[in-house]
């Protein structure tokens, strides 16, 4: 066999190797139940409540770096 002939049939089987990789069947399965979040998304029946628990949550994540420099301009002595 000529050396030309065989490179060529690996260049050949080189890409239906390269082909074959992708033809391979999906990791995931279409029909499975994937939750993208980590808690249930709120119903008609608790949506108030969920609605609630944000608000405060939220609430006191944002007021902790007020609260926080209260604290130190009260312990120096500026703070009213």
């Amino acid at each position: 066999m000529s050396l030309p002939l065989l490179a060529r049939t690996s260049a050949r089987q080189a890409i239906t190797r390269a082909r074959s990789l992708h033809t391979t069947a999906p990791l995931r399965d279409a029909h499975a139940h994937h939750d993208p979040l980590p808690f249930a998304f709120p119903t008609k029946e608790n949506k108030g409540m969920f609605g609630l628990k944000l608000a405060v949550f939220l609430s006191v994540g944002f007021s902790i770096p007020f609260i926080a420099a209260w604290n130190q301009m009260r312990k120096s002595g500026a703070g009213a």
